[in-house]
């Protein structure tokens, strides 16, 4: 049976520019990341966040083939040469108010060093509407084409936006799974 430990748990007391977690031990056999987020990006509803490991900004780095839906018609990308492995969705400023979206990332083995990394995630752009565009589903699988352990991890808001209060996150170490 898979045991989740609570590696850090931290929820934003004001505007953030980001959340990122260092020096994560390799003690565990995965990584799991729950969040809720909210951006306070003015005058939109729907904000695009970046997902990056150990600091690394190079596009050549990076790859991701997501399924999307922002309307009846689902969306599908394939990216490489991108600063992140995906690009998931937030309510901004202009969304329902006290509105957070979810985000959900799994980083399976990632403390091996023989092999590049695997990074799957979902995340959900709440808000109460029906019009296309002002909500929104992602669910993403990404590749680092490094073979580094994975010991810091950042997530922000796209475009220099904030995260609000009360968006948090919490890192869990999965062992036994």
């Amino acid at each position: 049976m898979a045991a989740f430990t609570v590696i850090d748990h931290t929820e934003m007391t004001g505007a953030t520019a980001s959340w990122s977690e260092t020096s994560i031990s390799s003690s565990y056999d995965h990584l799991l990341i729950k969040a809720s987020m909210r951006s306070d990006a003015a005058a939109t509803i729907s904000v695009t966040g970046l997902v990056q490991l150990n600091g690394e900004t190079t596009n050549t780095n990076y790859s991701y083939t997501e399924l999307g839906a922002t309307s009846s018609t689902p969306t599908t990308a394939q990216l490489s040469s991108e600063p992140t492995l995906g690009y998931p969705p937030m309510p901004g400023a202009s969304a329902l108010a006290d509105t957070f979206g979810i985000l959900t990332v799994w980083i399976p083995h990632y403390s091996n060093t023989a092999n590049f990394k695997q990074v799957w995630w979902q995340a959900a752009l709440e808000n109460n509407s029906t019009t296309d565009g002002e909500w929104g589903l992602k669910v993403n699988a990404g590749l680092w084409s490094n073979t580094d352990a994975v010991d810091e991890i950042l997530i922000s808001p796209a475009g220099g936006s904030n995260f609000v209060q009360y968006s948090t996150f919490t890192l869990y170490g999965v062992t036994g799974a």
